[in-house]
């Protein structure tokens, strides 16, 4: 693996309802890797799949879970829809929580990374979706599984696609950068864009989902396909995929397209291929969303200087900072509460501070997408009916419950000898954008 010396290990870990990646960095700086089930060969996919034998209690996981003798034991193919569909699972008369069974399959599969003389310090897990649903079964998963890690965190396929492409040559992404991704019967395509106007630079991933051929089911799968398409076939694909290249490139400045799936290695692609390279760089490959992931958590525990540089706000990120106005040593200044850029799930602030007059607090909110154009922010009035004397104490928890909505809970601390806390508590939840 050429790794064995090193002292720690940052992973990408892309997991999916039918098969998972990994993919590691030795530090937070060196380049990233794919781990190969096969030797030599660039066989990335682990099928995310259990297997027990009957009667006892051994557990196969992935390719071998596969090659399991259907007679000798039990196939649990699915595990992360099984998770998020939250019914036991009966496997050989005994009933089991479906998260357990996602954590085994988890921490088994990070047993194929080196185990001498590394360290495994840091996860960025990633996945197709991200809802609330998703991020509490991959928080129970993590916690089932009972790893030693420094740090996790958890990111959506758009930003592993950021990540990626900000560890890439800039003239790949100085124009537009597109990605097809191929599964089943969909293509689903990203589409990084970058507001150059803004400071920080700004950068949207913005997505289309394209139903695809059924013919092309055969082809997504872990291994493969079993059959080579007929002539017919092949001249239909390549029309169907024309079609959506000429919508998504026609009349747009694009400067890299990757072509992510197994689907895409048949030799189908010629007419469609020839007019995405008409000008363009294109790529091809099924493991860049594990190994953004390696990137994105690279970038969080050292920024690098185009990372610094640009924000990203896709479907999964706070999208405007969130402050006040305070005094400070007789001073008025902006105090940051939420920055925009994180993600919403982890945007959470919880602060103390005082008014000395009145019963408001106002908060600032600044849209960062839409300040260029605006060129303001809005302000935003909490009154705390109730709330006695000239001087309070407070103590203010800012999270948000959902992308779109912020929360606010205010707690009356008293002031010391001169006042006794109340008691009360004051709610609120604002519209961000």
């Amino acid at each position: 693996m050429g790794i064995l010396n090193s002292e720690r290990l940052i992973v990408g870990y892309d997991l999916g309802n039918q098969y998972s990646q990994i993919s590691y960095a030795m530090s937070e700086s060196s380049e990233v890797q794919t781990l190969s089930q096969v030797g030599g060969a660039q066989v990335y996919n682990i099928p995310t799949a259990l297997y027990k034998r009957q009667g006892t209690n051994q557990w196969l996981y992935g390719r071998e879970a596969l090659r399991g003798d259907s007679g000798e034991g039990v196939l649990v193919e699915n595990l992360l829809s099984l998770a998020l569909d939250k019914e036991p699972v009966v496997i050989d008369g005994e009933s089991f929580d479906p998260v357990a069974l996602l954590a085994l399959f988890f921490r088994r599969s990070l047993g194929l990374l080196p185990q001498t003389g590394v360290k495994l310090t840091a996860i960025m897990l990633t996945c197709a979706v991200l809802n609330r649903e998703i991020l509490d079964v991959l928080l129970r998963m993590v916690e089932n599984a009972g790893l030693k890690v420094d740090r996790i965190a958890i990111q959506s396929y758009e930003e592993s696609f950021y990540s990626y492409m900000l560890h890439q040559p800039k003239e790949l992404w100085i124009h537009d950068a597109v990605l097809f991704d191929y599964r089943l019967d969909r293509i689903r395509v990203m589409r990084m864009e970058c507001n150059k106007r803004t400071t920080p630079i700004v950068t949207f991933v913005r997505e289309k989902d394209y139903g695809f051929l059924e013919v092309a089911d055969s082809l997504s799968g872990e291994e493969p396909a079993s059959r080579e398409l007929s002539p017919g076939e092949q001249q239909e694909l390549d029309g169907a995929l024309l079609d959506i290249a000429q919508e998504v490139c026609g009349e747009s400045s694009v400067g890299s397209v990757f072509l992510i799936g197994d689907g895409f290695g048949q030799e189908w692609m010629k007419e469609s291929l020839r007019f995405l390279c008409k000008g363009r760089r294109v790529f091809q490959g099924n493991n860049l969303f594990s190994k953004g992931a390696c990137c994105g958590m690279q970038e969080r525990i050292l920024p690098s200087e185009v990372g610094k540089s640009h924000v990203f706000l896709g479907n999964d990120k706070l999208k405007a900072n969130i402050g006040m106005r305070v005094f400070r040593q007789g001073e008025e200044a902006y105090y940051a509460l939420l920055d925009a850029g994180e993600n919403w799930y982890e945007a959470e602030q919880t602060t103390e501070l005082y008014i000395q007059e009145g019963n408001e607090l106002v908060l600032m909110i600044t849209p960062l997408a839409e300040s260029v154009v605006s060129g303001g922010s809005r302000l935003v009035r909490i009154v705390l009916e109730g709330l006695l004397g000239n001087t309070s104490r407070l103590e203010a928890h800012f999270f948000l419950k959902e992308e779109n909505r912020l929360s606010v809970e205010i707690k009356d601390l008293g002031f010391g000898d001169f006042r006794p806390s109340s008691g009360r508590v004051w709610k609120e939840e604002i519209a961000i954008g």
